[in-house]
């Protein structure tokens, strides 16, 4: 387990903190908003120089809206605001509502621009929005790695935790109450679960990869929200916890709580980074991030230039991995959303 990751910038704390924000203003105001599941603050602050300035398009003023992903709300915060630093008249508004909650609340009844996924579009959701004429676009934004958290005062676990040990503590079929049920060397003390919710693209993930599709699903026993904070919160506060989040969250708080190590598919037990998202060793939790605009939305320009900016800055080492925690998009995979999302503004207009 490790306490420890790549620096980040600490403006990072205030977008980790926020369940929903309106990018508007960036001469350092604040202001209140609402949005998210459990409620949140808007703000700007200073955006910055990008490695990629895009778009030199002037005059462009507009709303875009977004929702979604917890996971992707730090990035395309961060894109917002220097897209905005560069277009002020460009109002950008978004809310933390968790994958799901966003496709079908929000995206899909062609109320938002942009849908933030931590998991690709389910086929029912993607029935949604057709039946609303809703046309989502999928764009790879980063790859994460989804992070297991424990006290800092675990010291039980030891070199780290393996898929079944995993699958046993979280899955529906078995739910042990105490961690002594899991393994009879570790302490008779009862299990407390921190977690996303059923809405949340993270949620759908763990599943995916620790459960299995097919499995007995996700035990419904445990502290659920859409608030990544409230996971750090409570995990922090109780010695027998353990909570799984995007590796942002984590990154951002290494002094209250610690990540576990993950036994991968070729038996080693692999610590959550960067690099090890990117080497392909973190297996089976890093992941492909996503942002979906609507193209029916990209035949605006404000829209179709915030889309372009973002995907020109995707592969930014500052921003992706220095600012926000998440390992960028190489050149090559870039230039296939850049021609995707290209082909799309064409359809649109």
């Amino acid at each position: 387990m490790t306490r420890k990751t790549d620096d980040v910038l600490s403006r990072r704390k205030f977008l980790i903190a926020s369940g929903a924000v309106g990018v508007a203003g960036l001469a350092g105001c604040t202001e209140s908003n609402t949005g998210g599941s459990d409620g949140g603050e808007s703000g700007g602050s200073d955006g910055g120089d990008s490695e990629d300035s895009g778009s030199d398009s002037e005059g462009l003023s507009g709303e875009i809206n977004i929702a979604g992903s917890s996971t992707v709300f730090p990035l395309a915060t961060a894109m917002a605001e220097r897209f905005q630093s560069e277009h002020s008249e460009v109002s950008i508004n978004i809310q933390s509502t968790g994958s799901g909650g966003g496709f079908a609340n929000y995206f899909c009844t062609g109320q938002t621009d942009f849908n933030n996924a931590s998991r690709p579009i389910k086929p029912e959701e993607a029935d949604q929005c057709s039946s609303s004429d809703v046309t989502p676009v999928e764009l790879k934004v980063a790859t994460d790695a989804l992070t297991v958290i424990v006290n800092n005062d675990n010291d039980f676990i030891g070199e780290g935790l393996t898929v079944e040990q995993l699958k046993t503590i979280f899955s529906a079929e078995e739910q042990p109450e105490m961690w002594s049920d899991v393994n009879s060397e570790w302490p008779e003390e009862p299990i407390e679960i921190f977690g996303p919710t059923d809405a949340s693209g993270t949620y759908d993930y763990f599943i995916e990869a620790i459960i299995g599709e097919e499995g007995p699903g996700h035990r419904q026993d445990y502290s659920a929200t859409e608030q990544d904070r409230t996971i750090i919160q409570g995990v922090e506060g109780s010695e027998f916890a353990i909570g799984y989040m995007g590796f942002a969250y984590y990154s951002e708080n290494t002094d209250a709580v610690q990540a576990v190590a993950i036994e991968n598919d070729e038996g080693n037990f692999v610590e959550p980074s960067l690099d090890t998202a990117l080497s392909g060793e973190y297996n089976p939790l890093s992941r492909p991030l996503f942002t979906y605009p609507a193209k029916e939305s990209l035949a605006n320009e404000h829209v179709a230039e915030f889309a372009t900016y973002w995907m020109e800055n995707s592969t930014s080492k500052e921003i992706v991995a220095d600012e926000v925690g998440y390992v960028p998009l190489g050149e090559e995979e870039q230039q296939e959303m850049l021609d995707k999302l290209n082909s799309a503004i064409e359809e649109a207009n």
